[in-house]
């Protein structure tokens, strides 16, 4: 595929690597499937480009015509062509903004916005100095989520191939030879022709399995180096400035930055996860980590060649070393070598009890396990205090540093995993288990579903407390209520094997009531994970955190109260203060909030709540963690991290955050080390910024911003709230429109997880989950999620307003402007949706909107659409006072490149779409299956064009 130049505001270097991507994916076309193929391909880019670069409308009406007139064998090879392409310029676009970043510091010597080393200069010159840092870190927890949601279209497979290219694209080839050039060349090549040799699409539904392992490939790829290697840089950088080079501290810092996991445990409407999910999740994990230490054992043994006649040990790592069983005699004046194989037997040993068999690849010999990571520790710390007790600190950091850093991280489970299920779910266990058990309630038998509210919290907290067992094993259960039971059982049984950390908390999906808390409390006593409570409420350091998720803007709007009630309850507070350090964690869902009530309303309820939250937590003495659940899109919570978590209001943050990574924003983020270890900093850097400010003048501001512009954006919110309310909810055939017009039905038959689409067997949006309805509008150009309703927000309060004395339009729209540009949250808001409106093209979702069979409704809903798109961005242009990403010219450049690659797609999905439709049950049916691969090519490659489209 040809690569024609870029305009002059393009890097050269990304050019350049598009350029030779895409020659040499051309010269592989034309290998495989031919020279008519070829041509076919490069006759739709040289349209789609001539359309994007020059604005030339008869070359676009070229582009539709010729897809249109495409033979069904052609298809398949174009989707795939762009498609691929596409994949292609992510890896040049990521590998850009790595040689950006390196570029920076090499040029000013300043270190980057949002590092670590930027936000430590940042808050050293406000008296947050390293010892302060260090002790915010002791007590600090950040933790990254990985979840399974289904917005990740490429394969594993792919995914592979691409880690390749980038590896080879990261050579310097102005430092390369002729022939070694030419051997790159080839390489390159030949990756290529695999990747289109390889499957694009799977052919069956990924299991739970799958979805596990393929989550454990950023480990290896990833986290085990990224995460050590980012602690290490970090102690280095809060060293006090009289150390030297020879007397840096090697000691590890708190583990503050671990990883988490939903994949196995949350089963929260997915009906494939069970007991043996979560059983397998941590038995697979704790494999993967054990292999990873015994690695790196054998790698330090072979580092560690110091003669005992060179340097002087301890009498602890002496002893470490006679407790060896190695027979070796060349070995008998190296005591590292010889304590380091006792690890690895003792390390071999806990892997037989963990993983089932040994995980050893060398011969060793028996040895005691280790009971804990702890005991694992201890050995390695041995080893690290010997060296600097006898010059040898800098050896130290060479790996052992790392590794010991990585034990306190991972432990023996590698990731913390998450149980999440749905409150109803736990409303329909109990119920049963109560009429089972025959409890009277009131002189009669429970019927627990028909209690009311206040009813439910007595008899659930007299339960909590009550000694005798509510399960029988004797009684018979429903399949849920067995299932449910089990999986709870099964935590227990986990936290005995690979430790505490393995399972922390359960979370309750759609929380509307403080009795959906307590259910979970007496089905984790009914399953071993607590013991019943004694009468004074001490619990003990039994069982897992309560965490509510609240989703929808009712629930958020709830939420102060339900937590206060929840802390204010004595057996709650007992808990929270002995069992979970005095710490209670809440989830805030972006997803649902944002179907249910639009951007501006899911933003703003969520902010609000978040504050409410802060002053309930203050006032109890408790420490608030938020777990923010986002997701890829903007609609869903996406954008930049870093910009994100400084937005929270103050106190919010606090040095307690945890977030999801989700989809496709895995791949992206965490692809490889030094990708995966930029975002890691980033999170980092902006949680310390977030938390260490002082409080008081942060407070101070955002209560100075509240004051002054809380009031307007509750008068938007209402505003934003009824427009896309009035679109999704109350216009009659928008249902209709919504699954005509979009490809919401085929991406449901993609295989991209193991989770169904829709809670419910119905083609309902209600029922339909967050992320397959943000997924749809970004295939057809629309992103409505991220925008909807934002432009009448705007224009009704500068044309309105409210009484008081901002009191013309004039007036108003300068203190929108003024909110803009000081107002973290407001600024951010705006940001994200621009990001939205860069990728909004009204004229493709035309072409789909043409999909709707009913003209009259087809028109309605498109007009509308059409009217507050246009209004969304004038309005932003007033405000923000610029054109759509006129700040951000790199981006600007880069999608529009992109964009003369993801159009043809579009138009094709469209075409196959009316073929398909059309077809129906007329079509042969292998015809029909050639026709659903083409559209599901053209799903994946569309959204790997936008990115962030999940």
């Amino acid at each position: 595929m040809k690569q024609s130049a870029r305009g002059a505001e393009a890097p050269s270097f990304l050019r350049n690597d598009i350029r030779l991507l895409g020659k040499t994916l051309g010269q592989v076309i034309r290998e495989n499937d031919g020279k008519a193929t070829y041509d076919v391909v490069e006759k739709l880019r040289q349209a789609a480009v001539k359309f994007r670069r020059e604005g030339d409308l008869k070359s676009g009406q070229i582009l539709v015509r010729q897809i249109e007139k495409l033979a069904a064998g052609q298809t398949n090879s174009v989707a795939r062509a762009f498609s691929y392409f596409l994949h292609l310029s992510n890896i040049a676009e990521d590998r850009d903004q790595n040689r950006r970043q390196r570029q920076h510091e090499l040029a000013d010597g300043a270190p980057m916005h949002g590092s670590l080393l930027h936000v430590l200069d940042f808050l050293k010159a406000r008296g947050v100095d390293s010892r302060k840092v260090r002790r915010y870190l002791d007590s600090a927890c950040i933790v990254p989520v990985l979840t399974a949601h289904p917005t990740e279209v490429q394969r594993k497979s792919t995914l592979d191939i691409h880690r390749e290219i980038a590896v080879l694209l990261a050579h310097d080839t102005d430092a390369l030879t002729p022939s070694e050039a030419r051997h790159m060349q080839k390489r390159l090549t030949g990756l290529i022709a695999v990747l289109w040799q390889t499957r694009m699409l799977r052919q069956q539904k990924l299991t739970v399995l799958d979805e596990i392992d393929n989550a454990l490939t950023y480990y290896d790829s990833t986290f085990l180096r990224a995460i050590p290697r980012l602690y290490q840089d970090l102690a280095e950088k809060l060293q006090p400035a009289a150390r030297t080079l020879f007397n840096e501290s090697s000691e590890p810092l708190p583990p503050f930055l671990r990883m988490g996991s939903w994949i196995g445990g949350d089963r929260d409407g997915n009906p494939n996860v069970d007991a043996s999910t979560l059983e397998q999740a941590l038995l697979r994990q704790s494999t993967l980590v054990l292999q990873h230490y015994l690695q790196e054992i054998k790698l330090l043994g072979i580092e560690l060649s110091i003669s005992q006649s060179l340097s002087d040990v301890s009498p602890e790592l002496l002893a470490l070393a006679q407790a060896s069983g190695d027979p070796s005699p060349h070995r008998l004046d190296e005591p590292y070598r010889r304590a380091l194989i006792h690890i690895y037997a003792r390390l071999a040993a806990t892997s037989t009890v963990l993983a089932g068999h040994t995980l050893a690849l060398w011969p060793t010999y028996d040895a005691p396990p280790y009971s804990t990571p702890r005991d694992f520790m201890h050995d390695l710390q041995v080893l690290a205090d010997s060296l600097g007790q006898h010059h040898g600190a800098l050896i130290a950091q060479l790996r052992l540093t790392g590794l010991r850093q990585a034990a306190a991280v991972f432990g023996f489970h590698l990731a913390t995993v998450d149980l999440r299920q749905s409150s109803d779910v736990h409303e329909r266990v109990l119920t049963e288990l109560f009429k089972t058990a025959q409890v009277k309630h009131d002189g009669g038998i429970v019927d627990y579903a028909a209690l009311s509210e206040q009813d439910r919290i007595e008899l659930l907290r007299a339960e909590i407390h009550q000694a005798r067992p509510l399960v029988s094993p004797w009684a018979a259960y429903s399949p849920e209520t067995e299932k449910e039971l089990a999986i709870l059982r099964m935590a227990a049984s986990c936290r005995k094997k690979y430790g505490e950390m393995a399972i922390t908390q359960t979370i309750v999906s759609h929380t509307e009531t403080l009795s959906d808390l307590l259910e979970v409390l007496v089905l984790q006593q009914e399953t071993g994970l607590i013991a019943p409570t004694p009468a004074d409420g001490h619990a003990g350091r039994q069982g897992l955190m309560v965490v509510p998720l609240f989703e929808t803007i009712p629930d958020l709007e709830r939420s102060p109260d339900i937590m206060a009630a929840w802390l204010d309850l004595p057996e709650v507070k007992a808990r929270v203060h002995h069992v979970q350090d005095n710490i209670q964690e809440v989830m805030l869902g972006y997803s649902d909030s944002n179907k249910d009530g639009g951007y501006l309303t899911s933003n703003w309820s969520l902010y609000q709540a978040e504050r409410k939250l802060v002053q309930v937590f203050m006032k109890r003495k408790t420490q608030l963690r938020l777990f923010h659940g986002r997701g890829g899109s903007v609609g869903r919570g996406g954008g930049s991290s870093f910009d994100a978590i400084l937005a929270q209001p103050p106190g919010t943050v606090n040095g307690q955050i945890r977030l999801t990574e989700q989809g496709e924003v895995i791949q992206a983020k965490y692809k490889n080390a030094e990708v995966g270890r930029y975002h890691l900093e980033m999170f980092v850097a902006a949680t310390l910024e977030a938390s260490l400010v002082p409080a008081s003048t942060a407070t101070r501001m955002e209560d100075d911003n509240m004051a002054q512009f809380g009031p307007a954006l509750d008068f938007m919110s209402d505003a934003a709230q009824r427009a896309y309310r009035n679109l999704v909810y109350a216009t009659p055939g928008f249902n209709d429109y919504f699954f005509a017009s979009t490809p919401v039905l085929e991406i449901a038959g993609l295989n991209i997880g193991s989770r169904p689409a829709s809670r419910k067997a119905n083609n309902r949006i209600e029922d339909l989950r967050a992320i397959p309805w943000g997924f749809s509008w970004a295939q057809c150009r629309l992103l409505l999620t991220g925008w909807y309703g934002m432009g009448t927000a705007l224009r009704s309060y500068i044309d309105s307003g409210l009484e008081g004395a901002v009191s013309t339009p004039e007036s108003r729209l300068a203190q929108l402007q003024d909110m803009a540009q000081t107002w973290p949250f407001f600024k951010t808001l705006l940001s994200n949706m621009e990001q939205v409106l860069a990728k909004t093209d009204l004229g493709i979702a035309r072409q789909y909107a043409q999909l709707v069979p009913d003209a009259a409704l087809r028109n309605n809903i498109f007009q509308r659409i059409e009217a507050e798109l246009a209004l969304t961005q004038e309005m932003f242009t007033r405000v923000a006072q610029r054109e759509v990403l006129a700040e951000d010219p790199v981006l600007a450049a880069a999608l529009s490149e992109r964009f003369a690659y993801i159009d043809p797609l579009n138009h094709l999905q469209v075409e196959l779409l009316r073929r398909h439709r059309q077809a129906g049950a007329r079509s042969a049916r292998g015809s029909e299956n050639q026709i659903q691969r083409a559209i599901h090519m053209t799903i994946n490659g569309v959204a790997a064009g936008l990115r962030n489209s999940g």
